[in-house]
């Protein structure tokens, strides 16, 4: 079962736990055990050469990859990561995600309604303007025509045109929105504070609430097919869905003898059907190799926060935290 990771809350990413609202902790969630697994891990701590938190990561390709957060700062590495450099996002908010859509056309959004778009692989970054001035914490596309923006006070906005308009979908709810997940251009799901889940089968034309008996604020979800689906979040939070995203079932494990509290659970991310991820407080991973059945607790791979998640492939992966921190995953058999 789940050990404790100390008593101490770090201060890394403060300003972050801030504007997301987290209230503390280490986490136990799930069926959770301490027994290493086959293959085994690598990390790497990577130089980013900033020590602005990140909050957000993502690669296209081994090598192709971007990294946003603090003070508006954007990296980018075309070697895995082997080096970063910093381009000029041409502004100082608080980044909270990023998102490419292919080699050269990405966005970017943040803190105060920040959203930026580039079109040559994040060399040069330019304002967009949205009909809403709410905090933006996600920005995807499903398809290179058909993307969504989530944040402040319910805001769902959709794009069918890669961009080009943005319309805002009526949510129902006036929760803040952290995260998204789509499988295809219809069937999606979005999670956020005061335990909201909310799906769609028909592109966001409509969202439904659904229940799931709490006021967890959820950070993350993913959708591994059209039947199941995890969402993690503050204190240990971990709920799991088997039919699409009508009932949610909570996974989450009260805080054993040892622990002191319970882990901030920020991103989740399955490379397979059996494979998956959860990065989160404390510089905490998870994994499972079956399907979420069990999970694994492996060492701390970073002395700081955890917020932002990307593989490419079933072997390697990036996460990226408080202080400019980014760490290299890779499977070894």
């Amino acid at each position: 079962m789940m050990r404790g990771w100390g008593t101490g809350r770090p201060r890394q990413g403060q300003r972050f736990r801030k504007v997301l609202l987290l209230v503390g902790g280490v986490l136990v969630g799930g069926s959770f055990s301490a027994q290493a697994e086959t293959p085994s891990l690598v990390t790497q701590t990577q130089r980013s050469s900033t020590g602005a938190d990140l909050l957000s990561v993502q690669f296209l390709t081994s090598h192709l990859g971007w990294a946003a957060g603090a003070g508006g700062t954007i990296l980018k590495t075309t070697d895995g990561g082997t080096t970063w450099r910093k381009v000029m996002s041409g502004t100082t908010s608080l980044l909270t995600s990023i998102f490419f859509s292919d080699s050269q056309r990405g966005w970017v959004v943040g803190l105060g309604g920040t959203v930026r778009r580039t079109i040559n692989g994040g060399e040069t970054w330019v304002p967009y303007q949205v009909s809403v001035q709410q905090p933006f914490y996600h920005v995807s596309f499903v398809s290179p025509t058909s993307g969504w923006m989530v944040g402040g006070g319910g805001v769902i906005l959709h794009t069918t045109d890669g961009g080009e308009h943005w319309s805002e979908q009526a949510s129902g709810t006036r929760a803040t929105l952290y995260a998204a997940h789509f499988l295809n251009e219809q069937h999606g799901v979005v999670v956020g504070a005061l335990g909201t889940i909310l799906t769609t089968d028909d592109g966001g034309s409509t969202w439904v609430a659904r229940s799931t008996q709490g006021a967890v604020t959820f950070f993350d979800v993913f959708l591994i097919d059209h039947a199941n689906g995890w969402a993690v979040g503050n204190a240990g939070a971990l709920f799991q869905t088997s039919d699409g995203g009508v009932h949610w079932k909570d996974l989450s494990l009260p805080c054993g003898k040892a622990c002191t509290k319970l882990v901030d659970l920020m991103k989740i991310r399955f490379t397979s059907a059996q494979d998956g991820w959860i990065i989160g407080d404390h510089g905490a991973l998870y994994r499972t190799t079956d399907g979420g059945f069990t999970w694994t607790q492996e060492p701390a791979i970073a002395p700081v926060s955890l917020f932002g998640l990307s593989f490419f492939g079933a072997k390697q992966g990036w996460a990226t935290g408080a202080k400019g921190t980014i760490v290299y995953m890779q499977l070894i058999q």
